[in-house]
């Protein structure tokens, strides 16, 4: 299982294009999808948010641990969902194509993988803090997802090519913004998980 999501996500960062002709072809349910990629990563970032405290901690509380893990979990869970719905309907409402979530969902998960293998990355750095990276997280997340997002428009959706930008531009936001977006409320609406 971890064999594949890693070939996947390295195809999608090294042969964008080739990827997604590749991921176009192949047939999997959304269970699959789910069970095999996106909550496999999902687990990775929050077992990587929790190493990322005990790393780099000198006196590791367990507590601090726990809510960072379960916030980057509960964030990334409800980002991708969102995306994928807001994808769904956008694609749906502005570019006449059926109600079909599914091609969305997995659109989605692939589009929004190098996005949680860097979070995986800059939380298992002990050294530094991921406000260190901010030029390296603009550039990845907004220029390198525009371009994976750009990518799998026309190869994946389908989308036609005087759409693609629109359609590039709004699902690149709703795949970076959306995990942001649940953080933000859980910091609004849940005092306790303030870090």
């Amino acid at each position: 299982m971890y064999k594949e999501l890693f070939h996947i996500l390295l195809m999608l960062v090294t042969d964008t294009r080739g990827a997604w002709v590749k991921l176009a072809q192949k047939e999997e349910n959304d269970r699959e999808l789910l069970a095999r990629f996106v909550y496999p990563l999902i687990g990775l970032v929050a077992l990587a948010a929790f190493a990322g405290v005990f790393f780099s901690e000198e006196n590791f509380q367990l507590e601090y641990a726990l809510k960072r893990s379960v916030k980057a979990a509960v964030s990334y869970f409800g980002g991708f969902h969102l995306a994928a719905y807001a994808l769904n309907e956008m694609r749906r409402g502005f570019f006449d194509a059926g109600n079909e979530p599914k091609p969305c969902r997995a659109f989605t998960a692939y589009a929004s993988a190098p996005m949680f293998a860097l979070y995986i990355l800059l939380s298992i750095l002990p050294i530094l803090p991921l406000a260190d990276f901010f030029l390296l997280r603009l550039l990845v997340l907004y220029l390198y997802i525009g371009y994976i997002v750009w990518q799998g428009a026309s190869i994946f959706l389908k989308i036609p090519g005087r759409q693609r930008a629109t359609f590039t531009a709004l699902a690149t936001l709703w795949v970076v913004a959306a995990p942001e977006l649940i953080h933000a409320l859980l910091f609004l609406l849940m005092p306790g998980m303030r870090l």
